[in-house]
């Protein structure tokens, strides 16, 4: 199942997309560890570390979020499903990439662990991110290293209240979206689709750009 070949970090980085069809068959405690040790080596502003890392595995509490989720969804983006879907280019989303993340918001709940990254003493602040989503980064290449596919997601957030309380957090503390984890059970590791870089990318000042040499 898992695949412990080595990789290099840039291809680690140009071949983790986005993984929604997951298999519900169970991921090692020690490859758990290592993904979330590897989290913890991510920055965070003046290195406070005010994170948790709450590994979810409760078919119970699963499914109540899930549930919350699916309810974003369907605000969100499934009440365009039609016009998604009947769209040349998916309106704008893809109809590939709409339909995985419609099958992930149905099937949530069947991937065998979450992870939901917690910050303690969050602030409503445009910057309470930054804190955070690096070390995301990291567990989600930790683990592409061991074969295991994962997302960042955030579509239950109108239920944050509810899913605190869930989980237990301390008063202050915030959810920072939720990462499904499980071997992958369809796609493949590809280099995830992106603007140019010569197209997004501005020398000094902005609409400053230059033709990639080589």
């Amino acid at each position: 199942m898992a695949d412990h070949e080595p990789l290099d970090v840039l291809e680690a980085i140009h071949s983790t997309p986005a993984r929604r069809y997951l298999k519900s068959d169970p991921i090692p405690d020690d490859v758990l560890w290592t993904i979330l040790d590897a989290a913890i080596r991510g920055p965070t502003g003046g290195n406070t570390q005010g994170w948790g890392w709450v590994v979810v595995t409760d078919p119970e509490v699963k499914a109540k979020i899930q549930a919350w989720y699916l309810e974003g969804w369907g605000a969100a983006y499934g009440v365009r499903r039609e016009e998604i879907l009947s769209s040349e280019d998916g309106a704008g989303l893809g109809k590939r990439n709409f339909l995985s993340a419609d099958h992930l918001a149905n099937h949530l709940h069947e991937a065998p662990v979450w992870i939901m990254p917690v910050l303690q003493n969050a602030r409503e602040s445009r910057m309470t991110g930054s804190s955070i989503y690096g070390a995301v980064q990291n567990l989600m290449l930790a683990a592409r290293a061991h074969g295991v596919g994962a997302t960042l997601t955030s579509l239950y957030a109108g239920h944050e209240d509810e899913v605190r309380e869930l989980l237990g957090l301390p008063e202050g503390a915030k959810t920072m979206g939720l990462i499904p984890l499980g071997y992958p059970a369809q796609g493949r590791w590809a280099q995830p689709k992106r603007r140019p870089v010569e197209e997004v990318t501005h020398w000094g000042t902005w609409g400053e750009q230059r033709a990639r040499a080589g």
